[in-house]
């Protein structure tokens, strides 16, 4: 059977984040993308210059069509900037039984533009948290989803991925890459263990993109039966390698992408 993954999320219209970024990280790792867009934003890798949110019956509308139609391993959950999108993603994940939900709570760019609107954020926490096997908030997005200063040691970022398990994930992944130190660890947080994953912290200005790709990584690993702790890991070391070959790529005159298909040119 063939495994397949979707992606609900906005497109990038730069090709490094987003929609476009979590079907080549799908592709790289051998998994069939499928994708229900939620934004359009006119962006490149030096901002975002507009976003166009696409209206709720039309989310609900490619969720059908998907859903409907191909046999869904796993998703992945980006951009949802306003209010109506998050409860039409929701009511869609509640109307096809999707489970493997991998929810990456997107607030902000690599760039600093905001993406998520802040009357939505209340509406995520309480519709589409509790839907998810896995949350993967970077440290200024935990901070923003708690209404706390931002963890600056493993001990608060342990805290503040237990404060984000009682909103009803099943899992969050906590990521230190915005940290600082020679390493950037995250841990993986359940009600039952926590898991550190650490790399060397890399010298690169071109990280756009890297939380869509750890997250649809995730989803992807998923899609193909891995249990969770062993999809986190590898999507841990392939975003890590990711970024790593990310200078070898020359895209924009800002925060370039990374490398998405590192392993095959």
């Amino acid at each position: 059977m063939t495994a397949i993954a979707v992606t609900i999320a906005g497109s990038d219209s730069s090709g490094g984040a987003g929609i476009q970024a979590d079907l080549k990280t799908f592709s790289a790792l051998g998994v069939y993308g499928a994708s229900v867009i939620t934004a359009l934003t006119a962006q490149n890798t030096q901002g975002v210059t507009a976003i166009h949110d696409v209206p709720a019956h039309f989310i609900a509308a490619q969720m059908d069509a998907v859903f409907s139609d191909l046999e869904v391993n796993a998703v992945k959950i980006g951009m949802l900037s306003v209010p109506v999108a998050i409860a039409a993603v929701a009511a869609g994940l509640e109307r096809w039984k999707q489970t493997l939900v991998v929810l990456d709570p997107v607030m902000v760019a690599t760039s600093g533009a905001r993406l998520l609107a802040p009357a939505a954020v209340e509406v995520l926490k309480r519709e589409l948290i509790p839907r998810a096997l896995v949350i993967t908030p970077n440290l200024p997005e935990a901070a923003a989803l708690l209404g706390v200063p931002i963890a600056r040691t493993e001990d608060e970022m342990r805290q503040q991925a237990g404060q984000l398990l009682a909103l009803g994930a099943q899992a969050v992944l906590i990521k230190g890459g915005h940290g600082s130190g020679p390493e950037a660890v995250d841990l993986l947080v359940t009600a039952a263990a926590t898991a550190r994953l650490s790399a060397e912290r890399i010298a690169t200005e071109n990280t756009h993109g890297t939380g869509c790709t750890l997250s649809s990584a995730i989803a992807a690993g998923l899609a193909k039966g891995r249990r969770l702790a062993e999809a986190v890991a590898d999507a841990k070391q392939y975003v890590t390698e990711a970024i790593g070959a990310a200078d070898e790529l020359e895209i924009g005159q800002g925060r370039g992408p990374t490398h998405h298909f590192h392993g095959w040119w």
